[in-house]
């Protein structure tokens, strides 16, 4: 063949239209959570040609359409379907508390997709070994007094009050965020983290199915408040309501918030903090009645507790121990000492740090959940090629 034979032979394949159903296209972009000009957009093509795609006026090629399989993180397979799938869809069947359908990020949405995906294969890796998955029963209520809620959530998970408040030895509050989620990842929970997310978009959210729940945290938040997060989505999952959570809203006007999430609110902080053995801890019982606390003060309470400095102030309002003028004070200041130090590490040269493949995964993924993946590849149920796949590791990684 000729070189100009060949360049007409690809020209034609380019312009091989893809014998797709419309609808399947449009359902493909929403349940990716993009909306018509963001795809157009990350597509570098026109709006009006995609609409017209999604219209059945006319059809992507084969190149375009591999395109848009990779934009909405679908199998090329997927986009050939005669009908639109009837399963798991984001967008309708996940809510926003006290609200109808979100509209969440094109990465937000594909996070609750993958979470929902890993449960499934969990589920099939337990079935194949010939167990089956726990269940978690709804131990919790809106109506429950938070105090009370918090004891049930350290009942059910075996953390007595002697455990609490031990970890101020860790500056970064990672242990305490650890011990919290090997206890709720015992009883049956799934607890994964992700990096794509915008921490001002979610800090986490919760699929409270009543077995093989899953819980999935924001891990650009720091690990105070990965924690604080953990435990309010754990709440939603003994709540058995399932939800995307936002820990800034403003609890100092809980009549204009969503009751679910001021309760869920309350029970980790009832959790974390038991109101006896916060009131007993010695800064706090010999601080007296004053509503002000030193910074050291605070901190050295916070990091006993492995919780933020926020955290432990609107637990003290509730306890009486202070007040919202004092919250809302240190709250600017704790923002303006943050955007302080971003900028610093903002200037200061990049240091290198070399990626531990597979600790990262340990921390994104949980023990169980790698466990089960690992447990049945032993038992040759699955390649090395599918154990990578699923862990989102090289081969080489597997075997550490």
């Amino acid at each position: 063949m000729t070189l100009r034979g060949a360049e007409l032979k690809l020209l034609m394949a380019k312009r091989v239209l893809a014998k797709v159903k419309p609808e399947v296209l449009s359902w493909a972009r929403e349940s990716a959570g993009f909306e018509l000009h963001e795809a157009a957009t990350a597509l570098a093509i026109q709006e009006a040609r995609l609409s017209e795609w999604e219209l059945g006026l006319s059809a992507p090629t084969i190149p375009q359409l591999r395109t848009l399989a990779t934009l909405y993180k679908r199998p090329l397979s997927v986009l050939f379907l005669q009908e639109t799938p009837t399963g798991f869809q984001v967008l309708s069947d996940f809510r926003r508390p006290g609200h109808g359908p979100a509209r969440y990020s094109p990465e937000l949405t594909q996070e609750i997709r993958i979470a929902h995906q890993r449960r499934e294969l969990a589920k099939e890796l337990l079935a194949d070994i010939g167990e089956d998955a726990l269940a978690v029963r709804a131990l919790l209520d809106l109506n429950m007094d938070p105090e009370a809620a918090g004891k049930v959530v350290r009942d059910f998970l075996q953390i007595s009050d002697a455990a609490l408040n031990k970890f101020g030895g860790d500056a970064e509050g990672r242990t305490a965020f650890n011990f919290w989620r090997i206890a709720i990842e015992r009883v049956g929970v799934l607890v994964f983290q992700v990096t794509r997310v915008s921490a001002t978009e979610a800090s986490g959210f919760a699929l409270a199915y009543p077995d093989l729940p899953v819980v999935v945290i924001n891990r650009k938040d720091p690990p105070t408040r990965r924690l604080f997060s953990l435990l309010h989505e754990f709440a939603h999952v003994l709540l058995q309501q399932s939800g995307v959570s936002d820990l800034d809203i403003d609890i100092s006007k809980p009549a204009a918030q969503p009751a679910i999430e001021l309760f869920c609110n309350a029970v980790a902080a009832a959790s974390l903090m038991p109101r006896d053995v916060l009131l007993h801890d010695p800064v706090v019982s010999s601080h007296g009645r004053s509503h002000e606390w030193t910074d050291e003060e605070i901190a050295s309470i916070a990091k006993r507790f492995g919780v933020s400095r926020e955290s432990l102030i609107i637990r003290l309002i509730s306890l009486r121990r202070t007040d919202w003028a004092f919250f809302q004070r240190k709250r600017v200041q704790y923002r303006i000492e943050y955007e302080e130090q971003r900028q610093r590490q903002a200037a200061a040269p990049p240091k290198p740090i070399p990626r531990n493949m597979p600790q990262e995964a340990l921390s994104n993924f949980g023990r169980p959940f790698i466990g089960l993946v690992i447990g049945n590849y032993f038992q040759d149920r699955l390649t090395l090629s599918e154990v990578s796949g699923y862990l989102g590791l090289r081969t080489k990684h597997v075997g550490k």
